[in-house]
């Protein structure tokens, strides 16, 4: 590892293919412009680390959605998810999202499901604190021009303006 992002190999719960299934997801929800996107600010790191702690209880759900991501990719477009035309993963996250993804995995775990589950993941891999492995360097921070907010947690003695 270079200090707290995984390279290749050294992921905590995905495999090496898996990690680039779901960055690619990730970067479909969150794409990067003049401002970074999921993979700058490495999503990534952040869903494999709570994949590996807090969210253990969905480790099935990503197994069996990747797998399923990568047979609708291949049906619709006949090729791996993160090797698509832009265009093109737009159309399968679109199907996952409606529920209408083929393939027979979606009949084992529903494709909506999943699709809501990565997207909230991806979501608070970007907007929540660095400290929990992803909004690398601060990138969704200085994208809304907020500074890094201080958090007080559960010290009860410390008197706040009108409270």
């Amino acid at each position: 590892m270079t200090g707290c992002v995984p390279t290749p190999g050294t992921w905590r719960f995905f495999t090496d293919a898996e990690a680039a299934v779901v960055e690619a997801i990730a970067e479909q929800i969150i794409p990067g412009d003049e401002d970074p996107g999921a993979r700058d600010a490495f999503v990534i790191n952040f869903i494999d680390k709570q994949l590996a702690s807090v969210f253990t209880r969905h480790q099935e759900t990503y197994r069996e959605g990747i797998a399923g991501t990568q047979e609708t990719s291949a049906l619709m477009f006949g090729g791996p998810f993160e090797t698509l035309a832009w265009e093109h993963q737009t159309d399968v996250l679109k199907a996952l999202e409606a529920d209408e993804a083929v393939g027979d995995t979606w009949q084992r775990i529903s494709a909506r499901t999943f699709f809501g589950l990565i997207r909230s993941h991806t979501m608070q891999g970007f907007y929540g604190s660095p400290r929990h492995g992803g909004n690398l360097r601060y990138a969704s921070f200085k994208m809304l021009g907020i500074d890094y907010p201080r958090i007080y947690g559960q010290n009860r003695y410390l008197r706040f303006p009108g409270g």
